[in-house]
């Protein structure tokens, strides 16, 4: 998951919970302020019987309008003290009970006493707090959905820089030309970010420049120096007369020459891949060039008695010729390296892919390391570049 989408849940879901818990201390703050109300309204009217009844000497005309009634009942007990209570209000024009509002009191009438209760209906007030509840939270509603197209624009258009940089950085590779790019950005901390990018990936290509250019200087100057040791050997071979074991020691500076000489090609092949050095690309038939290799390699594998199935379409691609036959003689040499005897080797060639299978005395390779360079098995004779060279190949 995004960040700004977690960031985006995390603020929408806070404001979710404030907005509740806000609404719920609104609704019952706003109801106990008009509850309030209309405990003022309930005095104001007990009031008004007082002064009646001090004017008068006699209780007021019982009078039931929509939205008050008033009873008075005679009593024998004590005062009663003044009391609100919530109650229920009998609608007559509706013919149903309403949640209402009552004060309980006691007044005195020629040395009688009589019970007050007035109720009043809370309908209205309930009605206007639920309106205002519903206003409120309607605009909370939209200040969230204004929030969260706001925070998706803004936090996006925020962290376009990061997104620049990140896909210049899916992108980087070492052996390309092309260098990470300044990206404009008012935030500080991206500025740093691409600073810092910037500055490591030129270093970087700076190290693996000097690198490469030391590889493929030593890889020419070798060459010199294989070639006077194996033109001092031919001649040291054709002018004594050797024991068996100088003969032993002679094949094995030989060998040992060949695999430095071998080393030293694919070096050299592999530094003139990845620079692009190569361009004698022209349209080949991928089908012929397969055949004619396994033409090539027909007495290893009647050596090995492998047995040879091919499934190969008319395929062409535009590429260098020469390449294609290292690269064809890399993944034959391994099939037959890393085969049994007597085992198979499978190559089907279509439009959209070239495969080799072989069988084998072990499972399959370890898909991550066989393209390291010089990674090899104990038991390989070989260098540890073919299968590199191989992908180069196939990238380039």
């Amino acid at each position: 998951m995004k960040l700004f989408e977690i960031y985006n849940r995390i603020s929408l879901f806070t404001i979710a919970i404030i907005i509740l818990i806000t609404g719920i201390v609104y609704y019952y703050t706003v109801s106990v302020i008009l509850t309030h109300q209309i405990d003022k309204e309930l005095i104001t009217e007990e009031n008004e019987i007082f002064n009646y009844v001090r004017l008068n000497h006699n209780l007021p005309q019982v009078f039931r309008s929509s939205d008050q009634q008033i009873y008075f009942t005679p009593i024998h007990n004590e005062p009663i003290n003044r009391q609100f209570i919530n109650t229920t209000f009998w609608n007559a024009k509706e013919k149903e009970n309403e949640s209402g509002r009552g004060l309980i009191s006691s007044v005195v009438v020629n040395n009688n006493r009589y019970k007050i209760r007035i109720i009043e209906s809370k309908v209205e007030t309930e009605v206007l707090i639920r309106i205002i509840f519903l206003i409120t939270i309607t605009l909370l509603a939209l200040i969230i959905i204004i929030l969260f197209i706001i925070n998706r624009l803004l936090i996006k258009k925020l962290w376009k820089p990061f997104y620049i940089i990140l896909q210049q950085l899916k992108q980087f590779n070492l052996t390309d030309k092309n260098n990470i790019t300044s990206t404009n950005s008012e935030i500080e901390e991206f500025k740093e970010l691409n600073n810092t990018v910037t500055f490591m990936s030129s270093r970087v290509k700076d190290d693996y420049q000097n690198l490469k250019n030391f590889i493929d200087n030593a890889s020419h100057e070798l060459l010199t120096p294989i070639a006077v040791i194996n033109s001092k050997l031919d001649i040291l071979i054709q002018t004594e007369d050797f024991s068996q074991r100088q003969s032993e020691l002679l094949s094995d500076v030989y060998e040992t020459v060949a695999r430095l000489s071998k080393l030293n090609r694919s070096m050299l092949l592999l530094s003139k891949i990845e620079n692009n050095l190569i361009t004698d690309n022209l349209p080949i038939n991928i089908k012929d060039c397969i055949e004619l290799s396994l033409i090539q390699f027909n007495e290893l594998f009647l050596n090995q008695l492998i047995t040879v199935t091919t499934d190969l379409e008319e395929v062409t691609l535009t590429m260098s010729k020469s390449l294609f036959d290292v690269l064809m003689n890399n993944l034959l040499s391994n099939a037959v390296r890393h085969n049994t005897y007597g085992g198979q080797i499978i190559i089907s060639l279509n439009k959209s892919e070239l495969v080799i299978k072989n069988t084998g005395p072990c499972g399959p390779l370890d898909s991550n390391q066989i393209f390291q360079r010089f990674k090899k098995s104990a038991e390989s004779e070989g260098n540890g570049l073919g299968l590199t060279i191989s992908q180069q190949i196939c990238t380039n």
